[in-house]
């Protein structure tokens, strides 16, 4: 479905990613993480034609790297940002209104779906973004880009400053995305919840692909921990 091979992107003079490889099948969580600075976030803003890249980005078979934002967006990527982006002075409905492609008709997802699997939405949805707690404005960010209708959301951070009650709503969150046959990347620094809901586990350091397999062999991998994701 995403295909990564030999990615190397570049702020200005600097380069962050080292002939990055890896990739998500359809319906599958992938976990992507590191420490700060290994280059999670960037791997994200290079799918999403954000930085300056070389290499090969494959979606559905199609090459993607050196188009627009806006164009890999309608391909059918999400993606949230760890700066979520919500618009403050919007209510939340108007927000997700914003996040629709084209008329919303035929999207697997609807306001009363955003709703239904975050009721703290419904309860605020005329009520202006950005007096949201972070917590809401996480759900609204996410339930924002679902409303694009995409097959792959690349989610960076979701957990971020969010009371453990939350986190685990998040995680609730992703599993009923997989049950709906929707791809997810997550960038993730909490273990916890990336090895429970994952399907693969990628850990990343200093702008490369340092290891890749399922949580349990991860687990399994005390240097691996030790050396790339342990503070």
């Amino acid at each position: 479905m995403l295909k990564i091979n030999n990615l190397h992107a570049f702020y200005g003079k600097s380069h962050v990613l080292h002939g990055v490889g890896f990739g998500v099948e359809p319906g599958e969580i992938v976990a992507l993480l590191g420490r700060n600075g290994s280059g999670r976030s960037t791997a994200a803003k290079a799918i999403m034609g954000l930085v300056q890249c070389e290499g090969s980005v494959v979606w559905k078979g199609q090459e993607i790297l050196g188009r627009k934002a806006y164009e890999i967006a309608h391909l059918g990527l999400g993606y949230v940002p760890e700066s979520r982006d919500i618009f403050p002075a919007l209510t939340v409905h108007q927000n997700l209104m914003l996040g629709q492609k084209g008329s919303g008709k035929g999207s697997r997802w609807s306001f009363d779906d955003m709703y239904d699997m975050f009721p703290r939405l419904k309860e605020r949805q005329h009520t202006e973004a950005g007096v949201l707690s972070g917590g809401e404005q996480q759900m609204l960010t996410l339930c924002r880009t679902l409303m694009g209708d995409p097959d792959l959301i690349i989610i960076d951070e979701p957990t971020e400053g969010l009371a453990p009650k939350i986190v685990e709503l998040v995680g609730e969150y992703l599993q009923k995305l997989k049950a709906r046959g929707i791809s997810v990347l997550l960038i993730e620094q909490k273990l916890t919840i990336a090895m429970a809901i994952s399907d693969r586990a990628l850990v990343m350091g200093h702008g490369c692909i340092v290891f890749e397999g399922t949580p349990e062999s991860l687990r399994a991998d005390a240097y691996t921990r030790k050396e790339w994701l342990e503070v």
